[in-house]
């Protein structure tokens, strides 16, 4: 009986091993027919439209967030095109990596001289982190920097714009900062905890299907992703130290602005957020969705989302 403890320990290290070496799920039918293109999506829309919207997905997920708005938008605009970040998505995801913002950046203005657009005025439609993304790209452009892309409109949704009304969830700060921790963290997470996580940045009458949770979690897994998610939350830091350079950009910029907000959102809450954004960016339009919207808009209410972005797309 005294040595309980050392058949507990013989046991237990095999069952985490194996634990450690579980597969990612296998990819649904949708997840496969969207890994077709990505990680880029280019279609094709509208005919005799030479407008081209870009759009830039956020943490911890992937260009998978827009399906329920694709149809729609290709409907409106001649080319729709979406990218997984590097570290997210299909996308390669290497570990040991600096992740950062501008990397990500330049990352979409490669992907605009590979398709030949670098001549072709961009719409960009963000979510969270592809908002400070959004907001790099708008640096380059009003300064005019090599290889900078030409954009013709900005929408952002639920990003963490402003640092001092940004709330991280309880999870995030311990990777971001857990040191020797964070590697512990990432290798034990599962499916379990990743949907109790996410499920708290969601509406409780727009959550996410089991199904939907598998995929989002399916993409997250992929090469190894989950590996390298303290290394991409790194961008919570930059926002702070950067945090001149890019609410700058949003200040000073000429483009046409516009912000897409669910307001049940807690990591950007409601009036903390939408009252600091009226007073800093007085110029831009906003469209506020039904009370019981959070932190995803385009999943949680894609009809809302999409009328409130073609308003603002035809607005000017």
């Amino acid at each position: 009986m005294k040595e309980w403890w050392v058949q507990v320990g013989l046991l237990s290290v095999p069952l985490l091993a194996v634990y450690l070496h579980i597969p990612p799920p296998k990819l649904s039918p949708a997840l496969l027919s969207w890994r077709c293109p990505v990680p880029s999506a280019d279609s094709t829309g509208v005919v005799g439209s030479s407008d081209v919207v870009i759009l830039l997905h956020g943490f911890p997920t992937s260009s998978y967030d827009w399906y329920k708005i694709w149809e729609g938008l290709t409907q409106r605009f001649h080319r729709v095109i979406a990218l997984d970040f590097v570290g997210f998505g299909f996308s390669d995801k290497p570990r040991p990596h600096r992740y950062s913002i501008f990397e990500q950046a330049s990352i979409v203005e490669g992907l605009v001289r590979h398709l030949g657009l670098c001549h072709q005025k961009i719409n960009l439609l963000s979510h969270d982190y592809g908002d400070t993304v959004a907001q790099e790209l708008l640096h380059r452009y009003e300064h005019n920097k090599t290889g900078s892309i030409l954009i013709n409109s900005l929408c952002l949704s639920n990003g963490g714009i402003f640092p001092e009304t940004h709330y991280p969830r309880f999870i995030q700060k311990i990777l971001k900062d857990g040191g020797l921790l964070s590697p512990v963290i990432t290798r034990l997470m599962n499916f379990f905890f990743f949907s109790r996580g996410l499920g708290a940045v969601f509406g409780p009458y727009t959550q996410p299907s089991q199904a939907e949770y598998w995929d989002m979690w399916t993409v997250v897994r992929t090469n190894d992703g989950n590996l390298v998610v303290d290394s991409i939350l790194q961008y919570i830091n930059q926002r702070k130290k950067h945090r001149d350079r890019w609410v700058g950009a949003l200040m000073s910029t000429s483009v046409p602005l516009h912000l897409i907000y669910g307001p049940l959102d807690p990591v950007n809450p409601h009036p903390e957020f939408l009252q600091l954004y009226k007073k800093v960016l007085p110029m831009s339009t906003v469209s506020v969705l039904d009370d019981h919207i959070s932190h995803y808009p385009q999943l949680e209410d894609p009809t809302g989302f999409l009328n409130a972005y073609l308003n603002f797309i035809n607005s000017f």
